[in-house]
């Protein structure tokens, strides 16, 4: 049956039909066919499925608080050509207070390549869950500073905060030039879970499959 439900989807025969819809977001035939293997995951779809991370977790007390951006947040605050910073991403946080949460998730995309940098307010760390982008977490560290000082009202003492990379060796490696979507959407779904990680290269393929299962079912198995 689960292979019918994922064979079916992918094989409708019209690329802008919607097929899962939540999170003010819409998951079309063309969107899920990104997930097939070699396929590179498009914004729909990390987005959508950072979206079920957190719905899990609001709907869990015993659950760590976790807030994701958008993956056009973190180009918008880099700038791109053009002004950056806080104040070029100060509306994505006009609605909602940061320090509320206990981890906060950005992914980043990179043109053409997808990582993960994640704030944790329990350890006061900013981590990049990919060696190549350590320093992009300078950037969030800074937008934490200027957004404390608008929540707040006062600076953020960041002397007590660390920046970090996680080791090639702490991390499971990806082996194509084709799944760090799919990795990055696992860093997530794990670290939301408070797990170690234990999958590898090797898992890719049945990931996609199930992550094609939850978007379709709105629903993290």
């Amino acid at each position: 049956m689960y292979k019918w439900i994922v064979t079916g989807a992918l094989t409708q025969s019209d690329p802008n039909r919607v097929l899962s819809s939540a999170f003010k977001l819409r998951i079309t035939q063309r969107d899920l066919a990104t997930l097939q293997e070699g396929g590179w995951l498009n914004d729909e779809v990390i987005n959508f499925y950072l979206s079920l991370i957190m719905e899990r977790c609001s709907g869990e007390p015993s659950r760590l608080k976790v807030y994701s951006f958008s993956t056009f947040f973190f180009p918008k605050l880099r700038g791109g050509g053009q002004a950056g910073g806080h104040a070029a991403v100060r509306r994505w946080t006009k609605a909602v207070d940061l320090f509320l949460f206990d981890l906060i998730l950005v992914p980043l995309h990179l043109g053409v390549h997808w990582a993960m940098a994640v704030i944790d307010f329990r350890s006061k760390t900013v981590k990049s869950y990919d060696s190549m982008v350590l320093v992009l977490c300078l950037f969030i560290c800074f937008l934490q500073i200027q957004e404390h000082i608008a929540k707040k009202g006062k600076e953020l003492d960041s002397a007590k905060w660390t920046i970090g990379s996680l080791k090639a060796c702490e991390l499971p490696q990806q082996k194509n030039g084709s799944d760090c979507g799919v990795f990055v959407c696992k860093y997530a779904d794990f670290i939301a879970k408070e797990k170690s990680f234990t999958f590898k290269q090797c898992h890719m393929p049945l990931f996609r499959k199930l992550m094609i299962w939850e978007i379709l079912h709105q629903k993290l198995l």
